[in-house]
């Protein structure tokens, strides 16, 4: 028998995305590199050109319409990991990811909500000299994840 308690997964999704691109192109990465499930939160998934791959056929994909929906729903042992640039977010660089958890990321203009903000069990970041791409801030996230660091 599994202990879903010890399997590791992750799940990654945009609450409120701004363009439809930014969509396709997280599934496409999501699917690339190991995620479990995709969701939105406010704004819905339409079929996106960039999602060459067809994730959203491929792998299971949520949608909430409020925050507090999400967050109602997490699977259970689950930690919520918010990507947001906050002094108080830890680095990715030296971040070690929690075995079971769900990445969330915001708008490109404006960020996580304050409601996302302050339920996360985790704020991270990553260097950079500008913002990134959501979709592309993403895809960093998830492939730190699959660097060889120890799990928390």
């Amino acid at each position: 028998m599994n202990d879903n308690f010890t399997n590791e997964f992750f799940g990654i999704g945009i609450q409120n995305g701004k363009t439809p691109e930014n969509l396709g192109v997280l599934w496409r990465s999501a699917q690339n590199l190991g995620a479990s499930f995709i969701f939105t939160i406010g704004n819905r998934y339409a079929k996106q050109a960039c999602d060459t791959h067809n994730a959203v056929k491929s792998m299971p994909y949520f949608h909430y319409d409020t925050f507090e929906d999400f967050f109602s729903n997490l699977p259970k042992g689950t930690r919520l990991v918010g990507v947001e640039l906050t002094d108080d977010a830890l680095p990715l660089e030296t971040f070690n990811h929690p075995r079971r958890c769900v990445y969330l990321l915001g708008a490109e203009d404006h960020g996580l909500s304050n409601k996302a903000i302050e339920s996360s069990h985790f704020l991270i970041k990553f260097k950079s000299q500008l913002s990134l791409n959501v979709s592309v801030a993403g895809s960093i996230v998830m492939y730190d994840r699959g660097i060889d660091k120890p799990r928390v």
